[in-house]
């Protein structure tokens, strides 16, 4: 008698979730979990980031939120691989075929923008412990929190302001005021931790080796006040930014980034990534090698 087989279902490869969920007592731990790429954004980590701050609220339990990066760093923003880099499928969803529909891209933006800001709306504290870079998009996320502690040799800012992109989150003119955020928005510069404390970037910096523990004394002690407390103090702060016409800034800067990534020169960043790589695209823009508009490196001669 022939026994028949049954064939095996080829067995799914499970998902690392890119964004971690912890309870400790009072305090809920958010970790941005793609060590790999140092926590690089792609379209499903601010998904999983907005559910993890929807599960620490729903506890009656946690009274403050840590948020932390696994690996190198916080966040390096954007993956660029998979967004500017990228010559087919998903990696083109920044980037439209002409003529672009405004309108698409920010409704894919402003999801990204949205997400980040369950930071912002969050009824628990939420600190942001940086190490590493919080750069670019990961500087948006790190913003988003109501406080920063950062490691004195970690670096934040936005280089994308040189060429593709804009920070839609606009954190920086509330946190900074004008000229501040302008030295930062019109230079793309990453700053160390000991320089974002003092113009007013970030709450503290510390040496690395204190990092941990500075962050744990400051959510243990929030933690010993009421939850209905902590939602009230943040509800009174953060309305009082709200009333300086955050969402609208929020609006214009969000249409403002799917423009800087439709523009001459964005889409010349774009075919320069695809020819030479996302790695030495970004070197050229940050170092200011490159002249966008003319799509050739500057002082180029013929």
């Amino acid at each position: 008698m022939l026994l028949r087989l049954r064939k095996r279902k080829p067995q799914r490869e499970e998902r690392v979730s890119r964004v971690l969920f912890e309870k400790d007592g009072r305090i809920g731990r958010i970790t941005l979990n793609r060590p790999d790429a140092m926590n690089a954004i792609d379209d499903l980590l601010p998904v999983e980031l907005a559910d993890c701050v929807e599960r620490a609220n729903a506890d009656s339990g946690i009274h403050v939120i840590i948020l932390s990066g696994a690996g190198r760093a916080f966040c390096a923003g954007y993956d660029l691989a998979y967004y500017a880099q990228a010559t087919g499928g998903a990696g083109h969803a920044a980037t439209q075929d002409m003529p672009w529909d405004p309108m698409k891209d920010y409704a894919f933006m402003m999801r990204n923008t949205e997400l980040f800001m369950s930071l912002w709306r969050s009824h628990r504290p939420v600190i942001a412990k940086v190490h590493g870079f919080a750069v670019a998009g990961g500087s948006d996320i790190a913003l988003c929190c109501d406080m920063i502690v950062i490691e004195d040799e970690a670096e934040i800012g936005y280089m994308p302001v040189r060429v593709w992109g804009c920070p839609t989150t606009a954190m920086w003119v509330y946190r900074l005021g004008p000229e501040r955020a302008k030295r930062m928005l019109f230079t793309g510069d990453r700053i160390k931790g000991t320089e974002a404390e003092r113009i007013g970037l970030v709450l503290k910096s510390v040496p690395g080796a204190s990092l941990d523990a500075e962050v744990e004394r400051l959510a243990e002690r929030m933690a010993t006040v009421p939850v209905n407390q902590l939602m009230m103090q943040k509800l009174v702060v953060n309305q009082a930014i709200e009333a300086m016409g955050l969402k609208q800034t929020q609006m214009f800067a969000t249409i403002f980034d799917g423009i800087t990534r439709h523009s001459p020169e964005g889409i010349n960043f774009k075919h320069r990534a695809e020819e030479v790589g996302w790695k030495q695209a970004v070197r050229e823009r940050d170092l200011g090698t490159f002249d966008w508009t003319t799509n050739r490196p500057i002082n180029h001669t013929k």
